[in-house]
């Protein structure tokens, strides 16, 4: 019995040594803290990978969005040529719709690469979700060299639409679009084409009923009270360097006339 009693300490201690996680005090602290520790590289491996899976993200969508056309808040007709007909030593004119078709008012403004040749009436203004408005281009046509005839052909003239969304109510300025350059669009760069007076087409007929279209207009905003209607600016407006530009053509012409 002595020897079955002294047997029995020894073998719970054996017991005891094969499941140390029964066992408390050192071996249990030590147990949690390699626990705590596993879940924390484990949570914070987590968080990586959902730091660079959400910077992947923004860097996809951020090329996504430089591919992406810009948004256009107007719409154009004609869509991309401006039409003149040709006529050497004369003021011709084109003209263009435009249509806000966004839900905000929306400024619009002309840029030319010729501004001592060319002018727009309006120059620029603020269209209402909705509201249209034509037009008129105004451009001097000097004689090509070697007497050349220039008919159906490209010039290197362009114009440049751009738009800001603005708030209703707003007033226009050209100013607007400096003070908010990184908000503003170019909606469209149209290049020029001359047609033949001639030749009757298509296009010339289209081009003589929109010009009548706005003269109409112009008209109608003469008369218009100011608070009503689009809200332009610069009507009539030609810059002192296109005039100045056509009296020396003007002089040049009678100086040439004179000698022959």
């Amino acid at each position: 019995m002595a020897v079955a009693e002294r047997q029995k300490p020894h073998s719970d201690k054996k017991l005891f040594s094969l499941c140390p996680f029964w066992q408390s005090g050192t071996t249990n602290t030590s147990s949690s803290s390699s626990t705590k520790n596993f879940n924390h590289t484990r949570n914070g491996n987590s968080s990586n990978r959902q730091v660079k899976n959400s910077s992947k993200s923004t860097t996809v969508l951020s090329v996504a969005r430089s591919l992406l056309p810009a948004w256009r808040r107007l719409r154009f007709d004609p869509a991309k040529i401006l039409y003149f007909p040709y006529e050497p030593g004369k003021q011709v004119r084109s003209a263009i719709r435009m249509k806000n078709t966004s839900r905000s008012h929306v400024a619009f403004k002309f840029q030319t690469t010729e501004p001592k040749s060319c002018f727009m009436r309006p120059p620029g203004g603020i269209l209402a979700p909705g509201e249209s408005l034509i037009a008129t281009v105004f451009k001097f046509v000097e004689h090509p060299e070697n007497n050349e005839k220039v008919i159906d052909q490209k010039s290197n003239v362009k114009f440049k639409i751009m738009s800001l969304k603005v708030k209703g109510g707003t007033e226009y300025t050209p100013e607007l679009f400096d003070e908010q350059i990184d908000r503003v669009t170019v909606e469209r760069v149209l290049r020029v084409v001359f047609l033949d007076v001639e030749h009757p087409s298509p296009a010339l007929e289209k081009l003589k009923h929109q010009l009548t279209e706005a003269d109409a207009a112009f008209e109608d905003r003469k008369k218009s009270p100011p608070d009503t209607g689009p809200r332009v600016v610069g009507e009539g407006l030609v810059t002192d360097g296109w005039k100045e530009r056509r009296e020396k053509y003007l002089a040049r012409q009678k100086v040439e006339a004179t000698d022959t």
